[in-house]
């Protein structure tokens, strides 16, 4: 079946971030310097050629853009100065938008202004709701216990709530992805027992993130790493552990000391994160898109009000704690609400396309069904003979 070309495809991944893929005259400088491209994923040549010969769907379908941990030694290597390393953080910004099933995606990448508007309507609505909430069923001079302004109940009741509407829309995604990487692309199908049998790689790269080690300079992995251990760490006290976490003014150290440690973790690599966006500093903070800020200043905002908010439950200044602690849980709901459809989604399809790749090679290896049945009855001949 012939590919449609899209001539317009470069224009629009310049929205996304890219700006100079049509530099690349395909040296291929860029593969032979990235320590991970390898049959049969050569990248970042691959997908440049792909952009430039206007493959929307071929590229839609592509798993290479996630094998990229964007290191900055492609860049480095470019004689046209193309940017190879940025044109891949690029088609992941596309790719996330195309897996999105609402669109939303679609317009915070392309649209600093909605999504600036998207961040201030979320944060607005939960605080207003938070008030009006805390201030019908209690006292906002009250923390815990009878009365309380935020009952950790009735917060751990609206974290599962958004939990599972997250999850309900980075599944639909991710069933999306392996429509597109997998399913689609092809030529037969996976076996089951396939996907049963390299299912470890799941875990074992969204913990490890073991592949950026293998870029080179192992500092910006150690920084991605403490920034996705971090939140991650948050992430599952906030789900699972809440109202330990909440509960005091006495310091619980088999929760909060996991607490302080994400806490820890996250104020130390998010500045130096800033840092090299705001000096440009190495490959990946000369050029940086919207999307960028917006999560990494999120991410220091929800640190820095939890600081805040645990601070002065553990002084005793009650009143301020919930003030504090609707100022943080608004940040963290504008935060978590953003996973589908943005930078966040990074974690989830990052250690997926690991996975799926592993897939897609394993089964492009198998011998066909009819060459099996073929192989099955020589043998049978064979021994009847």
């Amino acid at each position: 079946m012939a590919l449609r070309v899209n001539p317009k495809l470069i224009d629009e991944l310049q929205k996304y971030g890219a700006e100079d893929v049509s530099m690349c005259y395909h040296c291929g400088n860029c593969s032979a310097v990235c320590p991970h491209s390898q049959e049969p994923y050569i990248f970042p040549r691959r997908s440049m050629r792909t952009l430039q010969m206007g493959l929307e769907s071929k590229m839609r379908s592509s798993i290479e853009p996630w094998l990229c941990y964007y290191c900055g030694q492609c860049s480095e290597q470019c004689p046209r100065d193309a940017e190879p390393g940025e044109t891949m953080m690029s088609l992941r910004r596309w790719l996330i938008s195309e897996y999105d099933f609402t669109g939303l995606g679609k317009h915070f990448y392309r649209s600093w202004k909605a999504e600036l508007a998207a961040v201030l309507l979320v944060f607005l609505c939960t605080a207003a709701g938070l008030v009006l909430y805390g201030s019908s069923v209690g006292s906002v001079h009250v923390y815990d216990g009878p009365g309380a302004f935020l009952p950790s109940a009735a917060i751990h009741f609206f974290d599962y709530l958004l939990a599972l509407v997250v999850v309900v829309f980075l599944g639909i995604n991710a069933a999306r992805m392996w429509w597109l990487t997998v399913a689609k692309s092809l030529k037969k199908r996976a076996p089951f027992w396939l996907y049963l049998r390299r299912i470890y790689l799941l875990p074992l790269h969204f913990f490890s993130q073991m592949r950026y080690a293998k870029c080179g300079d192992t500092g910006p992995w150690l920084v991605h790493f403490c920034v996705v251990f971090g939140y991650v760490t948050m992430l599952v006290l906030i789900m699972g552990f809440l109202e330990a976490m909440q509960a005091g003014p006495e310091i619980r150290w088999s929760v909060h000391a996991f607490g302080y440690a994400a806490s820890a973790a996250l104020l130390v690599a998010t500045p130096i994160m800033l840092r090299a966006r705001l000096l440009k500093s190495g490959p990946q903070g000369h050029r940086t898109h919207t999307t960028d800020w917006v999560f990494l200043l999120l991410l220091v905002v929800v640190v820095v009000t939890g600081v805040l908010q645990h601070l002065v439950h553990r002084l005793g200044y009650d009143t301020a704690a919930n003030v504090a602690y609707v100022v943080h849980l608004s940040f963290v709901v504008t935060w978590f609400s953003r996973y589908p459809f943005t930078k966040w989604s990074h974690i989830i399809y990052r250690p997926l396309a690991m996975y799926f790749a592993e897939i897609r090679r394993e089964a492009a290896a198998l011998p066909p069904r009819q060459s099996v049945a073929a192989m099955a009855g020589a043998q049978l001949q064979g021994k009847a003979a």
